[in-house]
């Protein structure tokens, strides 16, 4: 089966957000926006005002930590835009996603289908992955412009809301459906029925993995 590619833009509609399938390649086009647990806390804790209009101007919120500085004459330089793992604000996503209208959460690493279903799915969203490791310069070339960012005197540049301005970012995969349904896991699955066959005849590692577990079936992709 052929891998789709698909551009989307930052403020999808609920027909194009529908047609996405598990592993399906996604490009993004319009205006994103990082958040992740200072943005999180300032909005929804401190109940701070969100400076943009949401969801009107972008739903696409990246968790990201992006490679940028703010100049002396106020103008910005970006280079790589380097996602940071989305499971550690799943707790802040179902208010954030409510308040805010995204439909598009990106980062890496995705995470359960629990999730999904409980947060993702009652809000119209989806989770969007990055590819691999090491993709931050490649996304970066995605970059047209940084059109803001926000909230950084309060929280740093790496925990600020950088507003982009985005012209075929990506690769990203599509790692959860309007199902709730995950693709690490239905790939993890699959991968699990061959892993006592595949290690057949070999003895138990002498070092656990992580130091924790020496059963295959926790294998790590």
């Amino acid at each position: 089966m052929s891998v789709r590619e698909i551009r989307l833009s930052t403020t999808p509609t609920p027909e194009a957000i529908a047609e996405l399938k598990l592993g399906d390649i996604v490009y993004l086009d319009g205006l994103m926006y990082t958040a992740r647990e200072g943005v999180y806390m300032r909005a929804l804790e401190q109940q701070a005002n969100i400076p943009m209009e949401l969801p009107s101007e972008s739903a696409a919120n990246f968790h990201c930590s992006p490679a940028a500085r703010i100049n002396a004459d106020g103008s910005f330089d970006m280079g790589a835009v380097t996602a940071t793992a989305s499971f550690r604000f799943a707790k802040w996503l179902p208010e954030w996603m409510a308040k805010t209208g995204a439909k598009l959460i990106i980062g890496k690493g995705g995470m359960t289908s629990r999730d999904y279903r409980e947060y993702f799915v009652p809000n119209g969203a989806i989770y969007l992955s990055t590819v691999g490791y090491g993709t931050g310069a490649l996304l970066g070339r995605g970059v047209e412009k940084v059109e803001a960012v926000h909230w950084n005197e309060e929280l740093g540049l790496a925990q600020a809301m950088w507003v982009i301005r985005c012209n075929k970012i990506g690769p990203f995969i599509v790692a959860s459906d309007m199902k709730g349904d995950c693709l690490f896991e239905r790939e993890n699955a699959k991968i699990a029925e061959n892993i006592e066959r595949v290690y057949a005849g070999t003895k138990p590692a002498v070092l656990k993995r992580y130091g924790e577990s020496d059963d295959r079936a926790d294998e790590v992709i």
